[in-house]
């Protein structure tokens, strides 16, 4: 399967490039913002494609053609202001799956944040991230797409476990982003994630029980 990853250059992208690039049956396609960036990937053998999630949809359906699935691990980071979030978490997630249907691209994943679904247990301090990712997720499940939606609880650097626990509501827990990344691979062709979202800590099933057990 190739792999259409946005947000390639980020924290959980990069993890899930290396995981691509290191897989049998799948092959990453790093969508990145800046050329520097793609030229690096390129050095390490990975197809990469300069596109602008505050672009146009056509741009980022013309860099995904070809694809077999988009996975959407961007992310307006820490240290902008809510207008980036709503430019990048929501927008550029909406773009993204409008690219998808446009590319003829079923399968789609993406990454959304612990609780994103219920607003009563949201974060007062990053309450526009949360709205943005509630928002991001109901367009994801409107859309024609195979999707699938995963909510990581906090980040961690941490090395992974692969060891996870995934379910429809957990309140609260933290997971190193490479076994985010790792639960992204495992659910790209397990059915049992198909048309699902679920909360995702570090557990005691390794990660492709838990998926199954959804």
């Amino acid at each position: 399967m190739k792999v259409f990853v946005i947000g390639a250059n980020g924290q959980i992208g990069q993890h899930l490039i290396r995981l691509l690039q290191e897989h049998e049956e799948h092959t990453p396609v790093a969508m990145v913002r800046k050329k520097d960036q793609a030229d690096s990937y390129k050095e390490q053998g990975v197809e990469a494609v300069v596109a602008d999630l505050e672009g146009s949809v056509e741009e980022i359906a013309k860099a995904a053609k070809g694809c077999d699935a988009i996975v959407f691990t961007a992310g307006s980071g820490g240290h902008t202001g809510a207008d980036k979030t709503l430019l990048i978490d929501l927008d550029g997630a909406v773009k993204s799956v409008e690219a998808a249907e446009k590319a003829g691209i079923e399968r789609f994943i993406i990454v959304s944040a612990l609780q994103a679904n219920r607003r009563e247990n949201w974060s007062e301090q990053i309450k526009p991230y949360y709205v943005a990712k509630h928002f991001a997720d109901k367009m994801v499940e409107q859309s024609g797409l195979t999707y699938t939606i995963v909510r990581p609880g906090g980040l961690l650097n941490e090395e992974g476990t692969r060891r996870v626990t995934a379910a429809e509501d957990i309140r609260s827990g933290s997971i190193p982003r490479e076994d985010v990344a790792r639960t992204i691979v495992a659910a790209l062709d397990e059915e049992n994630t198909y048309y699902k979202a679920f909360d995702l800590i570090s557990g005691e099933l390794p990660i492709r029980d838990a998926l199954k057990n959804l």
